[in-house]
């Protein structure tokens, strides 16, 4: 096989990735998952109405604890902890508005975590444009290295010139550095599904005590 079929072969294979996994209608979703652009609350809470609760960002005790459930540095395991002393709290102070302080603290969770979600939904889609501006060198690379293996000259063949040399070299280190970002890509890929999942815990957990 020519130097040329070689290159090409290693080419599609790198510029290929995940995405062969589903069509592609978005180029800047490199994700295997399906993009969802926007998360809502409806399909995870059937509890009370969230604008009807007040604005979450008014009521201070209820705004902290929202703050503290949507960090994902706070385990899911610390979550029915943190609501059943907020509730013990609103029990000693005689609050007649539980269920709306709960709804306040499920509003905040559910606008944080979406907010976080479309950081990192952008931020993929951020890497992805990166990704296919490099595939499209490492692909020009390829050529030019298949152009000049291919090159009839016998004095060719024997020596390998100087700037073939570099971009054989430069080609190998950008194919190396673009397979690293697609496997970090992958784990990247995960984080919008995780906040979802988290959300989606929290808020079971918060309609338990509704």
């Amino acid at each position: 096989m020519t130097a040329r079929p070689l290159v090409s072969l290693l080419c599609f294979a790198l510029l290929a990735g995940p995405a062969l996994a589903q069509p592609k209608s978005d180029p800047d979703w490199p994700c295997v998952q399906r993009k969802v652009s926007s998360l809502s609350a409806g399909t995870v809470w059937t509890g009370p109405d969230l604008a009807a609760a007040g604005p979450w960002g008014d009521d201070f005790e209820a705004a902290a604890l929202a703050q503290k459930l949507a960090s994902r540095r706070t385990e899911l395991t610390e979550v029915d902890g943190l609501l059943d002393a907020y509730l013990a709290k609103l029990q000693e102070t005689k609050d007649p508005e539980k269920d709306k302080h709960l709804t306040r603290v499920f509003a905040g969770v559910f606008e944080l975590l979406n907010a976080e979600r479309d950081r990192v939904m952008s931020g993929i889609g951020r890497y992805a444009r990166g990704q296919r501006i490099m595939a499209e060198r490492i692909r020009d690379e390829a050529d030019k290295i298949s152009q000049s293996k291919d090159a009839p000259s016998a004095e060719d063949a024997r020596e390998i010139p100087k700037d073939q040399s570099e971009l054989e070299t430069k080609f190998a280190w950008d194919r190396r550095i673009f397979q690293e970002r697609s496997q970090s890509l992958t784990y990247v890929c995960e984080v919008p599904q995780l906040l979802e999942q988290r959300l989606g815990e929290i808020a079971r957990k918060i309609q338990a005590r509704l």
